[in-house]
């Protein structure tokens, strides 16, 4: 049997609101990309996501600073247990940014960690917000402070934060370092943030001109929809993927013979 996949708009989900047993995953503010002009001019800001523990208290007097001590897998997996942030959008949504986390009871000192998907304005032009999170800006990683630390991400090695939440190396639109948060077990299935790996829904035709790496990016696309059921991508509405079982001939002939 194969398994082809289609997109669709996710309907009745606005903004996205996914729960699973330890983690809520809210769209903050929605990307988008929109020509202006004759010329080729586009004004854009990214997607903004956050990710909830479902444990989580706002009560930063309880807050606990990531620590080096055990390493980057240590670390990370401190991080994690306050809200993460993945891309902040550009500086001109700064305060869209603020009065969106406020909206779920979350104060920029709150943050723990930031994942920026990769280094384009629009999706990491807001860091200055958050000099207490530990950041995740594609590949590298560092607590407050600016101490970095190596962590082994690669295509075929994720980094896994807590049970059912990963970071994967998607390299392709930014360069060979663009990463995606990928949350399992929500309502909604398996969640992948994937920042510019997908700008929006119905993209196909579009993408290829504006990434570094079209071969690597095919190729993050295909393990991306290989998992997801819904993708977040970095400049329009979150969409679902279905997949669709066909049968082959093979299949066909197999299920004569055992019903002979």
């Amino acid at each position: 049997m194969s398994c082809p996949v289609r997109t669709e708009p996710l309907l009745g989900e606005n903004p996205l609101l996914a729960s699973s047993d330890s983690y809520s995953v809210m769209v903050l503010l929605r990307g988008y990309a929109e020509p202006q002009g004759a010329g080729d001019a586009v004004r854009a800001d990214g997607t903004v996501t956050l990710v909830l523990p479902r444990a989580w208290a706002s009560d930063s007097s309880r807050r606990v600073a990531p620590s080096a001590d055990g390493g980057a897998k240590t670390a990370l997996e401190e991080a994690v247990r306050g809200p993460v942030l993945v891309d902040t959008g550009g500086p001109w949504a700064r305060e869209a940014l603020l009065e969106a986390l406020a909206g779920q009871g979350v104060s920029p000192g709150d943050v723990t960690l930031v994942v920026g998907t990769h280094g384009h304005s629009d999706h990491i032009g807001n860091l200055g917000l958050f000099p207490r999170a530990a950041l995740l800006v594609s590949h590298d990683f560092c607590l407050p402070g600016g101490l970095y630390l190596p962590h082994g991400l690669c295509e075929m090695q994720p980094l896994i934060l807590s049970s059912g939440l990963q970071v994967w190396a998607t390299p392709g639109h930014g360069g060979q370092r663009d990463v995606s948060v990928v949350v399992e077990g929500t309502g909604l299935g398996t969640v992948v943030v994937a920042g510019d790996v997908f700008e929006r829904l119905g993209d196909e035709d579009s993408w290829q001109a504006l990434s570094e790496d079209p071969i690597a990016q095919q190729r993050s696309r295909e393990r991306i929809l290989a998992v997801a059921d819904v993708v977040v991508p970095g400049h329009g509405a979150p969409f679902r993927v279905v997949r669709e079982i066909v049968k082959t001939r093979d299949d066909l002939i197999c299920e004569d013979k055992e019903a002979a």
